[in-house]
């Protein structure tokens, strides 16, 4: 993958940043774009030029249309136009949904869902015109199988699912792939800042026993972004120790 420019949403942190080195490390340049954390980002790009490439940070509310396609066209300017669009951004705001208002389920939809509509509307042209590229979207088992106190979340993790197999469909002709990666129980700030007992209630629903590792969604990403992976468009790749089968 030298030489190869990759594009990751939600680069800054946790699996974002395990995805956007994992690429760096298979000889990627990285631009991660991020929302707030202007201190993260700015370590992240460090961690990625030690891996001997060259790396960009971008601030962008990928729900914000205009924002996504001045994001694609900076990166195109500043390291080239992107090889690779990985839509990792993505917000939580759980609630019950007797008790989540109607604000909460709108922004996590619009990050997670239509942020990454955005992205690809933005990158599309570029993949197009080349008639090669790659789209991996972040999605989540919480999609598949549902999660209560997350119908915002899961809800936009499920039309992932769908964005990325009606695009799959739209651009395979074009030599474009288009996949998803879904993570299961995944060790993130999130998960570290659980109680032991809701640590342990999450564990024994996987059935391997332990809880994954940024790395592990960033390995599927590494094999779905790259030429191993030329022939597998449209799927669904969970990564989630058996916890959704």
């Amino acid at each position: 993958m030298k030489g190869k420019i990759a594009l990751v949403t939600g680069g800054s942190r946790g699996i974002g940043r395990a995805i956007a080195l994992k690429l760096a490390e298979a000889g990627c340049d990285v631009a991660i774009l991020y929302a707030g954390r202007e201190d993260a980002a700015k370590e992240t790009v460090g961690l990625i030029e030690e891996k001997g490439v060259r790396a960009l940070s971008l601030r962008c509310d990928v729900s914000d249309g205009a924002q996504a396609n001045e994001a694609a066209k900076a990166v195109s300017e500043q390291l080239g136009a992107p090889d690779i669009l990985v839509n990792n951004a993505g917000i939580v705001r759980d609630a019950l949904a007797m008790r989540m208002t109607t604000e909460d389920f709108r922004a996590v939809l619009d990050t997670n869902l239509t942020g990454a509509f955005n992205m690809i509307h933005a990158c599309l042209p570029i993949f197009i015109r080349r008639r090669s590229g790659r789209i991996v979207n972040i999605s989540s088992v919480s999609g598949m199988m549902g999660n209560p106190g997350q119908a915002n979340y899961s809800a936009s993790k499920a039309g992932l699912i769908g964005l990325t197999k009606t695009i799959a469909r739209e651009v395979a002709s074009r030599g474009i792939t288009v996949n998803a990666v879904a993570p299961g129980f995944i060790e993130t700030d999130m998960t570290r800042g659980m109680s032991e007992a809701a640590l342990k209630n999450g564990l024994s629903a996987v059935p391997m026993g332990r809880i994954g590792q940024p790395e592990d969604i960033a390995n599927a990403v590494r094999f779905l972004a790259g030429d191993e992976a030329a022939y597998i468009t449209g799927c669904v790749l969970k990564v989630d120790g058996g916890m959704y089968i």
